[in-house]
């Protein structure tokens, strides 16, 4: 028996579970998979600078007009169009389905993130909790269901290039490009040794592109709209589009989200990082890339447990804990990859590094995600937005140097921007202490369909 809350979030979770069944795994590939002229890191690239430009205006506009549940299935939409560009990859198919994803990238994210705080400061109020508790306990559960997709989508990537045994032949010579002690830029991940045959690929990608369906049809049947009568009031009362369009950077005036830039840069830089050069420079050079799909599932999964522990004991050890926790192990495993020489006699080694890399991912996201969700509670759509535009250009900084800068420099831009970040965040975690955020009320949304709010629904709903 579960509230009607947490049967949303559990909707939500699901529904991203499945999006992201196909796009984390396709995301993992790229670098090895359309390595023909950097095409699949620079995708990658213009999938965020995108993000950057919808985060500018798009969030609040769209969430505003069409509440956070179409604007869920908006954005789900755009994400498989992306599936549907790796079906022909090319320069021509791939960059405009990059484009459209990114468009709706932000929207995506920042109508989840106002869902999930919304739904959280509902619940809270009806239970007489602390909003920022079942914020975060909503965030948890969320990444322990999201971050499971890494799960799924690499073993459908691995179980169907395994059956291709010629990728798996890594002559010797190769095997010494691999890691930081090489500069990084020679590994020959786009042999013909090294690619699985189309057919696979075709199969793969139309895996991926029914699992994507299935997430828009999930969010479109099973998810409340709790949002409708303030997307219908402000659509007969329209804000100047103007107003809307610069809700994004007038919060920029906040110094508190200044401050916070570096550490959500860092979440961009950490991910990409993972995705693009630990899977290209080690796992695909020298074990072959039907491991990828293995390595990050052992990312995935760490990370998915990892997410729902650490948003319930959030609670007990605060954020500041969790935040240096993660730091601390990313630091020691970028120090160990600089020194670390790849081979694969060393196979166990390849599962520790992601499994480290998902335990710290798991901080960075829900108690980043939370961390927002706290801070700006009267301004969450543009609090969101701000958040998956500085992430992305995490992102696209670190797909735009991949192809020209040795791993070795990579590693240390990584180190820095995490040292910075972990200079400017105490400072806004301390004013906090000292002077807390009062939640929001939502009165408005607790007038939906009132009989709702005091309703149990059962786990048979879902």
């Amino acid at each position: 028996m579960i509230s009607r809350n947490f049967k949303n979030v559990l909707v939500v979770s699901i529904g991203f579970l499945s999006l992201f069944t196909a796009y984390g795994g396709l995301q993992s590939l790229q670098s090895s998979l359309n390595a023909e002229q950097g095409m699949g890191v620079a995708s990658l690239s213009v999938i965020y600078a995108s993000i950057i430009l919808s985060s500018m205006f798009l969030p609040p506009i769209m969430i505003k007009n069409l509440g956070c549940k179409w604007t869920i299935v908006a954005g789900m939409a755009c994400y498989v169009s992306y599936s549907f560009g790796n079906l022909y990859p090319g320069w021509y198919t791939l960059i405009p389905t990059s484009v459209i994803l990114g468009l709706g990238g932000s929207p995506l994210w920042s109508a989840k993130c106002t869902y999930l705080t919304i739904s959280g400061n509902v619940q809270a109020s009806k239970d007489n909790k602390k909003g920022s508790d079942v914020i975060n306990h909503y965030f948890g559960i969320f990444f322990f269901i999201f971050q499971s997709s890494a799960v799924w989508g690499n073993l459908m990537s691995s179980l169907i290039f395994g059956q291709d045994t010629s990728i798996s032949n890594i002559p010797e010579e190769v095997l010494e490009t691999c890691g930081a002690s090489d500069c990084g830029l020679t590994i020959e991940v786009n042999s013909t040794s090294s690619k699985p045959a189309q057919k696979l690929v075709w199969t793969l990608v139309g895996c991926y592109i029914g699992v994507g369906v299935l997430a828009m049809l999930i969010v479109g049947i099973f998810l409340d709209n709790i949002d409708h009568q303030q997307t219908s009031q402000f659509r007969e009362n329209r804000e100047p589009f103007w107003h809307t369009f610069l809700a994004t950077f007038r919060l920029l005036k906040d110094w508190r989200l200044l401050m916070l830039i570096p550490l959500t840069m860092y979440s961009g830089f950490e991910q990409s990082f993972l995705s693009g050069e630990y899977t290209k420079n080690y796992v695909t050079c020298a074990l072959g890339i039907h491991f990828v799909g293995f390595v990050m599932m052992c990312f995935g999964a760490t990370n998915s447990l990892s997410s729902f522990l650490f948003g319930r004991i959030a609670r007990y050890t605060g954020r500041t804990a969790l935040f240096f926790f993660a730091a601390a192990t990313n630091f020691a495993c970028i120090i160990a990859l600089l020194f670390w020489r790849p081979h694969p006699d060393q196979l166990p080694v390849f599962f520790v590094f992601p499994a480290l890399w998902g335990m710290a991912d798991a901080i960075w996201q829900t108690q980043t995600n939370a961390l927002y969700g706290v801070l700006f509670p009267r301004d969450k759509e543009a609090a969101f937005a701000n958040y998956r535009m500085w992430e992305s250009l995490g992102f696209v900084i670190a797909f735009a140097y991949s192809t020209f800068l040795c791993l070795e420099y990579k590693l240390y831009i990584v180190l820095a921007v995490l040292m910075l970040s972990m200079i400017t965040y105490p400072v806004v975690e301390y004013y906090e202490h000292k002077n807390p955020t009062k939640p929001t009320e939502q009165p408005t949304y607790e007038n939906h369909k009132k009989t709702e709010e005091s309703d149990i629904v059962s786990q048979t709903w879902m």
